[in-house]
Parts: C-alpha cells; sequence; structure tokens
C-alpha cells in the first residue's frame, strides 16, 4: 500500500468517524449525568429524515441541520420525560425510540415522497460541500505532510471540523468548569450534588439536551453531507457502535476522539478490499463481507470486556429520587 492510498484510506477514515464521534460525545454528556442512553441510534435516524427530507423540500442544508436537531431533541425529551421525570427503566426507554425512529422514519419518507422510504436525491446548496481549507493547493506538493493537509485535512465538510472542535470544548465544558463538575458529580453521587442546592433533574435534562443536539448534527451530517439524501435504516447501527466506542474510552472526550476513528478506519477499509489483498500473501483473500462486519465484531469484543475494564458512572441508569 502506497501513501497516497493510505491518504485516501484516512480522508475517508475522517469522514466515516465523524458522525461516530458526534454520537459517541452524545452519549458522554448523558451516560456523564446518569442517564444511559440506548436510544443514539433512534435520535439519529429520526435526525437523518427530517434533514433530508426538509433540505430536499427546502433547497438548503442549514435549514436541513436546523430540522434534525430538533427532530433529535425531540426524542431526547420522551426519553428524558420517561427516564427522568417519569424514572422508568433508561434502557427500554432507548431501545423503544429506536424501533420508533426504524418505522417512523420509513413511513413519512414514504408517504411525503413515495421513494420507497429514501428522500429525494440533495444537491447544491442542499448539502453541505467540502471546504477548502488555506494553502491546500500550494502545500499539496511537499512531501508527506502536504498530502495529508490538502487530502485530509482540507476538503472536508464544515460539521467534520465542527465535531473535531466539540472534543476540546467538551474536555473544557467537563473538567474546567463549574458546570462540568456538577455533571461529572450527578452521574457518580446525585444526593451529594442536591444535598448542596443544585437541581439533579435540571441537570440531567440539560445533558440529555446536549446528547438531542449531537446526535441530531450527526444524523443531519450522514444525510446532508456524507450521503446525499437519507435511506432507510442509513445509521446501521452507528448509534450502538458509538455507545461501545464511547465504552471503550472510558467516558473520556479525547479517547473518544481516537476510538471513533478506529472504528472509522475500520469502516473505511472495508470499502477497500483491493487494498487488504495487496498486503496478504500469494492468493489469500478475505471475504468482503466480512470486512463489513469488522467494526460490529470490534464492537461487541468492546463490550465484552475484552480490551479492558470500564467502570461506568455509578448512579448511571438509577433513577434519583429525591430526599424528603
Amino acid at each position: 500500500m502506497d501513501y497516497m492510498t493510505l491518504i485516501e484510506i484516512l480522508g475517508s477514515t475522517l469522514r466515516l468517524g465523524t458522525p461516530l464521534l458526534l454520537a459517541c460525545i452524545a452519549g458522554l454528556y448523558s451516560e456523564r449525568a446518569g442517564i444511559f442512553d440506548i436510544g443514539l441510534e433512534g435520535k439519529m435516524l429520526m435526525a437523518a429524515m427530517a434533514s433530508g427530507a426538509v433540505a430536499a423540500l427546502s433547497g438548503s442544508a442549514w435549514i436541513g441541520l436546523g430540522a434534525g436537531i430538533l427532530a433529535s431533541l425531540l426524542f431526547a425529551a420522551i426519553h428524558g420525560l420517561a427516564s427522568i421525570t417519569f424514572r422508568g427503566n433508561q434502557l427500554i426507554s432507548g431501545v423503544a425510540l429506536n424501533f420508533v425512529a426504524s418505522g417512523a422514519t420509513i413511513l413519512i419518507a414514504q408517504t411525503a415522497f413515495g421513494q420507497g422510504g429514501r428522500t429525494p436525491p440533495l444537491m447544491g446548496e442542499a448539502r453541505f460541500q467540502g471546504i477548502t481549507l488555506p494553502f491546500a493547493e500550494a502545500l499539496s506538493g511537499v512531501p508527506f505532510l502536504g498530502p495529508f493537509y490538502a487530502k485530509v485535512i482540507s476538503g472536508q465538510s464544515l460539521l467534520v471540523y465542527l465535531a473535531l472542535a466539540i472534543v476540546p470544548l467538551t474536555w473544557w465544558l467537563l473538567y474546567r468548569t463549574r458546570f462540568g463538575l456538577r455533571l461529572r458529580a450527578v452521574g457518580e453521587n446525585p444526593e451529594s450534588v442536591d444535598t448542596a442546592g443544585v437541581s439533579v433533574v435540571r441537570l440531567r435534562y440539560t445533558a440529555v439536551a446536549l446528547t438531542g443536539v449531537l446526535c441530531g448534527i450527526a444524523g443531519a451530517y450522514m444525510a446532508t453531507s456524507l450521503q446525499a439524501g437519507f435511506g432507510r435504516e442509513m445509521t446501521a447501527g452507528r448509534g450502538y457502535i458509538a455507545l461501545a466506542a464511547l465504552i471503550f474510552a472510558k467516558w473520556r472526550p479525547w479517547q473518544a476522539l481516537w476510538a471513533t476513528m478506529l472504528f472509522g478506519f475500520l469502516q473505511a477499509l472495508a470499502l477497500r478490499p483491493d487494498v487488504i489483498d495487496t498486503v496478504l500473501p500469494g492468493s489469500l483473500t478475505i471475504p468482503v463481507s466480512f470486512l463489513d462486519a469488522l467494526p460490529y465484531l470490534l464492537t461487541v469484543i468492546v463490550l465484552a470486556g475484552f480490551v479492558g475494564r470500564a467502570i461506568p458512572p455509578r448512579a448511571g441508569g438509577q433513577p434519583y429520587v429525591k430526599e424528603r
């Protein structure tokens, strides 16, 4: 495998890893506050359908992005109502939302457009186009670093850069602000937060809302940037992969970046079976279906605990009842 082929794979890694990164950070906020959210998949799927449909009707990717965030926030509000206000089982609530999203997105898209559960292809202003960064052309001839900057860093969608910027922002918010301290404390010991006079319910709803916004951006990115429109079940389990990456990253933002890019790299490899064939000895080949399954196999390995022990927030999944 030559260097330019590696550059192409790394560029695909960044594009494919972006929705995983956004969903992973979304889950980080929720679970750090003690709310387990299996429904990341459903929020992303609903956001992808809403953004693809609205972008197709309005011709604006920005309006589509707003619609995707609103759709995801609606699902986040339902999950918050079930988990926080009514103190229901958080896992069941998330799974239920995934099933609802799976059926509702196809039904709405088919009713609105009649294209088998898809939205019309997006073109022009209805999609987020790649952005050429300064000096990308001038530096492209510089050995090693030039192609990396011109082909991997430059030329990505605005939402890719937004996702990368969210990582240090999340680190700063969680570890350098009072809000972050309280949010982490709510996931570990909500009683102490309540004793200090801070509303546990308000903090948890804030975390759930942040989860909704980030899942909305992830879904909108898939429909208006990664692909040209919404297709049925287009998230393809990315919400579950993001949860596995969150466990792999041990609920830390910087580790979440590298974990999601690892999953993105495996997805990028699945698109280039020819690269795998060149590094295998003799006539040995790997079936394409096995390459497609690699991210999901890694998900199972992570969830089975083979990559080291990951300790979740102590109050995670436990509804909080205010002491009288």
